[in-house]
């Protein structure tokens, strides 16, 4: 191993590395100076890098001390050398420590771990999201990729901000999209049309699944024809707020005065999660009726029935189940 490789693996460390590795050097070397020039206050090596580094660092213990004038000069050589390395060390950590909040908090820093949610853009779905994410699996790892954003405070909203562009590569890179387990794409609100806050959707779409193969991409898509596109793309889910909000206009346009279905949706979403299964053998040609008896049994609110990609809701209690069928039904978040 040469000299010359040595110099370049040491001169790509950080600072605050190659400094404790000048300190350890400087430590080990003034520890042994002193042990061979008064081994009798000195008796082993570890004693001699003790009273260097109390000394060095400014402590002055005064458990050890040099007796003879050889001693003393070896001892004030590390004071005015060694003195102000560590001084130096430990006014560069906390720049370095102050630097990587500062870094953090606005969104400069790569995300290290692994099977975590990527939320791209911010806006107050988003928001609410992370709120109930955090309040129904406290676990689960968040990044927030926005553009616009010029910081997050991690105290406010526990997730690992990433400021950039979710189209580009370095990007998605920096929210470890090769490792994530699920991306959810929230419209930009703040795009001159629905059109091209639907083209910005299908953009960072095919940059993720050019990134990842398999992770789940739910997209937000506000026009109806941009849907198949983005299914081209690669998205997993399309959530089609428009149609969403739509029907639930009709319903309260529509409703009896004693219901309220905005309260009752928003409610039974916080606190309960769509089940699909596909039915077993043993309930083959059982009835609606009876799978509703053993779902409720399990605290299964059974919905209906997915057959052939056609939905069947609020079954008949005579309805026969069929070989195939999935089943529809709300399971509570905890369970």
């Amino acid at each position: 191993m040469s000299v010359r490789f040595i110099k370049q693996v040491y001169h790509q460390l950080p600072v605050i590395f190659r400094l404790l590795l000048s300190i350890t050097a400087l430590m080990l070397f003034f520890g042994t100076i002193i042990h061979l020039v008064e081994p009798n206050q000195f008796p082993t090596v570890f004693e001699g890098i003790w009273w260097a580094i109390v000394t060095g660092a400014t402590v002055g213990y005064g458990d050890y001390v040099p007796l003879t004038i050889p001693g003393k000069i070896v001892a004030i050589t590390l004071i005015l050398s060694g003195g102000g390395l560590v001084a130096f060390y430990i006014t560069t950590l906390s720049a370095a420590t102050v630097q990587h909040e500062k870094d953090l908090l606005e969104g400069k820093l790569q995300f290290k771990g692994s099977n975590h949610y990527i939320f791209i853009g911010w806006n107050e779905r988003t928001r609410r999201l992370i709120d109930l994410t955090i309040e129904n699996s406290p676990s689960t790892q968040i990044v927030l990729i926005d553009r616009t954003l010029k910081s997050v405070e991690y105290r406010h909203y526990p997730v690992h901000f990433i400021k950039g562009d979710p189209t580009e590569d370095d990007t998605l890179k920096k929210a470890n999209i090769s490792l994530a387990q699920r991306v959810l794409i929230s419209a930009d609100i703040s795009a001159k049309n629905e059109r091209q806050a639907d083209n910005d959707t299908i953009l960072s779409t095919v940059a993720i699944r050019g990134n990842n193969k398999h992770v789940l991409i739910i997209a937000e898509i506000l026009t109806r024809v941009q849907i198949e596109n983005a299914l081209r793309a690669g998205a997993t889910t399309i959530i089609r707020t428009n149609d969403f909000i739509s029907g639930l206009f009709y319903h309260e346009l529509s409703h009896t005065a004693s219901s309220t279905p905005f309260e009752d949706l928003l409610q039974l979403m916080k606190t309960q999660q769509f089940h699909h299964t596909k039915i077993t053998e043993d309930l083959h040609e059982k009835t609606f009726s009876e799978l509703s008896t053993i779902q409720t049994k399990q605290q299964h609110i059974l919905l209906g029935i997915i057959r052939n990609h056609d939905y069947y809701l609020n079954c008949a209690p005579t309805f026969v189940l069929k070989q195939g069928d999935i089943v529809i039904s709300l399971v509570a978040w905890k369970n």
